[in-house]
């Protein structure tokens, strides 16, 4: 258990100052997997409540940033890398604008939660996340909820302004 915070603290040292305050992690609980679908659909549920309940109006769910998230959350699963940073050093922006979607917002990631409900309570209090989830200017999400082969489940969650 120790080896394991040491582990994510010296993570979250290495993380440049800009990214630091949009990361957030947890240990992978042993637990039945859950299908990605429910994991999507939920983390869209709660986000949605969160945002009406702090007056912001509900995200339109994408197909284009699903596709982007997911594929991100594939990626961070395949090779155990968790952050923004993908795939040949591409940043959110890139990813979101190569499936096609012209005005990226920002982007949440985690990995390890086994619920949806429990990843967005983990975002909601993380300054970082929350700004990106209780922006009121976004319009819509795709959420990318993807199982590593160990069972680890990653997350991605990217946010657009139309």
């Amino acid at each position: 258990m120790r080896t394991s915070i040491l582990r994510r603290l010296l993570m979250l040292a290495l993380v440049p100052a800009a990214v630091a305050g949009l990361l957030v992690v947890a240990a992978p609980a042993q637990a039945a997997r859950v299908s990605f679908f429910t994991l999507q659909n939920d983390i869209n549920y709660w986000v949605n409540h969160q945002r009406v309940n702090h007056g912001c109006p509900r995200l339109r769910i994408d197909n284009r940033l699903i596709r982007a998230a997911r594929d991100h959350s594939a990626y961070m699963a395949r090779y155990g890398r968790f952050s923004h940073t993908g795939r040949g050093g591409s940043s959110f922006v890139t990813r979101v604008r190569r499936v096609g979607y012209s005005v990226p917002m920002s982007e949440n990631i985690a990995w390890g939660y086994r619920t949806g409900a429990q990843v967005v309570n983990a975002w909601m209090r993380s300054p970082g996340h929350r700004r990106n989830i209780l922006n009121c200017r976004a319009r819509s999400v795709g959420t990318g909820a993807v199982y590593a082969a160990n069972g680890t489940p990653y997350y991605t969650q990217d946010f657009g302004y139309r």
